[in-house]
């Protein structure tokens, strides 16, 4: 039974709040919010969805906060937020029409792996080799790994910044901080493509989304301005160990 008394709700108002701002430092945020919905007595596809559904305004408050790290990316905007649309729809679908189990056994290794490239990613691009200033992205990489990226994200999505960034980092040749950016930006493309799909195919819980929107928007636009202000190598760090974390809980549980 689903209890939102007022211990309960105080406890998703929490986690609303700590998701969207762990969301704009590094992503995982989601991961809070999955399990505290779980814990008043969500199913877990109805928490999946809602969870979903819910995070959509803190990715909105990373934007606006981090909306100076995205001058000068327009056009890498436009080129992996057309492919992440057609992602997320793509595994909103596989959502709705597939056993969840076939997705949810390969999600820990998923989220293991991003961390991993991410911890590797200085010394990856030392061995592909370092380009010059403003040289292009590798688009032929790039574009694929966003596509895969939110089609993890519009199936589950748990843990999807970390693997956004892991893949941004390899992938895009700019500062970690401006990357970040570009991160929220496409996770809030994901978000949107989910909030459709799921508002008319899927048991979403209304109540719960009014509860955490809020939050988890404060969350997103506080979060964003810490991450400014961090060093590029915690920041990258503060993702490496969240995102072993989250690997490892989802592996045990």
């Amino acid at each position: 039974m689903i209890d939102l008394s007022p211990g309960p709700l105080v406890f998703l108002l929490v986690a609303g709040l700590l998701a969207g701002a762990v969301n704009a430092v590094a992503g995982g945020g989601s991961l809070l919010v999955f399990p505290a919905l779980l814990a008043v007595g969500f199913p877990p596809l109805a928490a999946n969805v809602t969870n979903s559904v819910a995070q959509w305004p803190g990715y909105l408050g990373i934007v606006v906060g981090g909306r100076r790290e995205l001058v000068g990316q327009r056009s890498r905007i436009l080129l992996t937020s057309t492919v992440a649309v057609a992602g997320s729809a793509v595994g909103c679908v596989l959502l709705l029409v597939l056993p969840g189990a076939v997705f949810d056994a390969v999600v820990p290794v998923l989220v293991l792996a991003a961390s991993v490239l991410m911890a590797l990613g200085p010394y990856l691009k030392r061995w592909i080799g370092t380009p010059e200033p403003g040289a292009p992205d590798r688009n032929r990489a790039l574009l694929p790994a966003v596509f895969a990226a939110a089609v993890y994200g519009g199936y589950f999505g748990g843990a999807l910044g970390v693997i956004l960034i892991a893949t941004l980092s390899l992938c895009a040749h700019d500062r970690l901080v401006r990357l970040n950016a570009l991160k929220g930006v496409l996770s809030l493309v994901i978000a949107t493509v989910t909030v459709v799909i799921f508002a008319f195919g899927a048991p979403v819980s209304w109540l719960a989304v009014a509860l955490l929107a809020p939050t988890t928007l404060v969350g997103g636009f506080l979060g964003a301005k810490v991450a400014r202000r961090l060093p590029e190598n915690v920041l990258r760090w503060a993702v490496v160990v969240l995102g072993l974390a989250v690997g490892i809980a989802l592996l045990v549980t």
